[in-house]
């Protein structure tokens, strides 16, 4: 069998989910394009996608929710300076094409002389970070609910003390098309998966909950026995440790954050700083500092969409441009931003691969895609053994961020106190709460434990919601404020 080129066969996919059935080809493409273009506009693009999605939750043996959804359209935009015409419609025509073309052309009353030109065809470059599959079709429905039963026989079984088990899994089939009036056409095949498992342990009228979970873009295969039964007894584990957790102390304090999912501190506190639009508007910290120092020496922190398989992971980003693997901060210097086209036009740089919209009905922002920091030369242990009196931070659930000022406020859902380097005691209501500039900063020593969470990140922002990914070694922070509940 002779397969094609990567970039062609998902081109191929796209054509036949998005135009063939709706009686479109490219030259109707061009041709919306060249409406738009008939008024003088720096950019302009339509974007195509179709979703399928698929939702099971399993509560006390039963199956509460099972969803299943397809959703379809097409968005046409236009950008003119830093002004955008945008419109989108579910229903995918070419009357409906053309007509949103000439709407969003409207941003600019300056109409061409001469007949409207778009540049001749460029095919996004070739990249395959994982494979474009159906996760959807991996696994028939039966044998869904069996994973889902099995995931809460085995978390009952660990231990008498488990009273109550969530199972969840959920997939979806997006497939996505972007033409442009620079000539560019892109498409991309992404599946997406994820497994996830919440257990309530008790004990002495006390109750406590602990999560496990992850994903990426492949298929259902991918939770085999093993990792079915390492998701089960993280999330036992945390509920029976929160069990003896006592009330967090509060105050100034060295704080030790563990690796992998710790490192959505780092997304929320640094990354969102980092984004190009709140740097070309000036309302954030990092404004105006490239080449200068702005964390401790051996702190690099990178924003890479070119990890295969991976939940933040793309081929192309929402605009067509390909993904990239971008330094941001380099041994504490800070050496750029993340750029969608618009914000890398206006402020003279190259467009990173972050431009990303939540669905065809919204524009594309800059947005991060994996983000995580290097590791360093310390064992992960010696750091722990170097705290005098302090936490140890292994797991977060919410938190929050100020852009301009870089502030944050973020809880720590599985925390122990550390004294003379021994872990003392689980502690519970822990908040950490400084200034992400600051903190990176205070990094006193780096683990060579680097890892990437497990797969379970999603990042809201300006009402969009995409999947991401986060990851940083252990790291020893000097100085961190605490909140805590004793």
């Amino acid at each position: 069998m002779i397969s094609r080129e990567p970039t062609l066969e998902r081109l191929a996919i796209a054509k036949s989910l998005l135009l063939t059935p709706f009686g479109l080809d490219e030259s109707h493409l061009a041709r919306a394009l060249a409406e738009i273009k008939a008024h003088k506009v720096d950019e302009a693009d339509l974007y195509f996608q179709y979703t399928r999605s698929e939702g099971w939750s399993l509560e006390e043996g039963i199956v509460k929710t099972g969803s299943f959804s397809i959703d379809q359209g097409v968005g046409v935009r236009a950008v003119s300076g830093e002004k955008t015409a945008f419109a989108y419609s579910d229903d995918i025509s070419e009357a409906s094409l053309l007509d949103a073309a000439r709407t969003v052309r409207s941003i600019s009353t300056v109409a061409q002389t001469g007949r409207a030109r778009v540049a001749s065809k460029k095919i996004a470059s070739s990249r395959s970070l994982y494979h474009g599959l159906d996760p959807i079709a991996s696994l028939d429905s039966t044998a869904k609910v069996k994973l889902l039963e099995k995931v809460e026989q085995l978390a009952r079984a660990k231990d008498p003390r488990v009273a109550q088990v969530m199972a969840g899994l959920a997939a979806e089939y997006d497939v996505v098309m972007v033409a442009r009036a620079d000539g560019t056409l892109a498409a991309d095949v992404r599946p997406l998966v994820r497994l996830s498992v919440t257990v309530i342990a008790e004990q002495k009228g006390r109750r406590e909950m602990g999560s496990a979970g992850g994903g990426g873009r492949f298929g259902f295969a991918y939770f085999d026995d093993a990792l079915i039964g390492q998701y089960v007894d993280e999330a036992v584990s945390a509920a029976l440790t929160n069990l003896d957790a006592r009330p967090a102390p509060a105050g100034e304090m060295t704080v030790v954050l563990g690796p992998g999912w710790p490192g959505i501190l780092l997304h929320e506190a640094i990354g969102h700083g980092l984004e190009g639009d709140f740097n070309r508007k000036g309302s954030s910290a990092f404004s105006g500092r490239i080449g200068q120092r702005v964390a401790a020496k051996g702190v690099t922190v990178l924003d890479d969409g070119t990890i295969n398989d991976r939940r933040g992971s793309l081929n192309v980003d929402d605009e067509g441009n390909a993904s990239q693997r971008n330094v941001l901060i380099e041994d504490g210097i800070l050496k750029g931003y993340i750029q969608d086209a618009m914000n890398a036009r206006l402020t003279g740089v190259k467009p990173t691969g972050n431009g990303r919209r939540e669905s065809y009905a919204h524009v594309p922002i800059p947005r991060m895609t994996n983000t995580y920091m290097l590791g360093g030369d310390k064992a992960p242990e010696e750091i722990v053994a170097s705290i005098k009196k302090g936490l140890y931070a292994t797991n977060f659930g919410g938190g929050q961020v100020d852009i301009t000022s870089g502030k944050f406020v973020f809880s720590a859902s599985q925390a122990y106190w550390v004294e003379n380097g021994k872990i003392m005691y689980p502690v519970n209501g822990a908040t950490l709460v400084g200034s992400g500039p600051e903190v990176l900063k205070r990094v006193s020593m780096i683990g060579n434990d680097m890892k990437l969470d497990s797969g379970v990140g999603t990042c809201g922002k300006e009402g969009q919601s995409v999947p991401v990914g986060v990851g940083q070694p252990t790291l020893r922070i000097d100085g961190l404020t605490v909140g805590g509940t004793a």
